[in-house]
């Protein structure tokens, strides 16, 4: 037996709450985010501190590409744009199976991955407001929380990225750098 089995999950009216909760989280979470790099320099976006096997500019480029699946892909399909907004060469190197690299030649820079990362954030926010309640409830695969819907797999976006938001703050500290909070 697993949760889904156990739990339902909410109905339409909570589910609508439900969202603007975790609008309001993942609102926050990025605010949290941008405030550790607006403190962390370019130049060290892509050094992989002895001991850790990830850099800044990986979990950046990974935020992005997973917050736009989570977001965009999962409540409303592919869009004709999303093939500009997330080319499949920048997917594959940000991914969940992926391997950071400090090859810079070969990846956007930091400024390059900011704006990225602000347009995704900008264009979910914008499609969550449009979300038709009843549509919260479809069902979807893993990665979720608490709900097998897609409300769960909005729940889980702001979850995922405090888990980046604390690399990138373990990342901060083995550069060096004092801590923000």
């Amino acid at each position: 037996m697993n949760a889904s089995d156990t739990n339902p999950g909410p109905d339409s009216d909570s589910a609508v709450k439900m969202l603007e909760a975790a609008i309001g989280q993942i609102k926050f979470a990025r605010q949290y985010c941008l405030e550790l790099l607006d403190h962390t320099p370019d130049e060290l976006w892509f050094e992989m501190p002895d001991g850790l096997p990830t850099h800044i500019a990986w979990q950046v480029g990974h935020l992005t590409v997973s917050q736009y699946g989570l977001l965009m892909f999962r409540i409303r399909g592919r869009s004709p744009d999303d093939l500009a907004l997330i080319p499949s060469r920048f997917r594959k190197a940000y991914s969940r199976s992926s391997t950071p690299s400090v090859e810079t030649v070969k990846q956007p820079s930091a400024i390059e991955l900011r704006e990225r990362l602000g347009i995704v954030y900008e264009r979910s926010l914008s499609e969550l407001v449009k979300t038709a309640p009843e549509t919260l409830l479809e069902p979807v695969d893993m990665p979720y929380a608490a709900y097998p819907n897609k409300l769960g797999a909005i729940l889980f976006c702001p979850i995922h990225e405090h888990t980046h938001i604390g690399q990138i703050g373990l990342l901060r500290r083995a550069l060096g750098l004092e801590p923000v909070r």
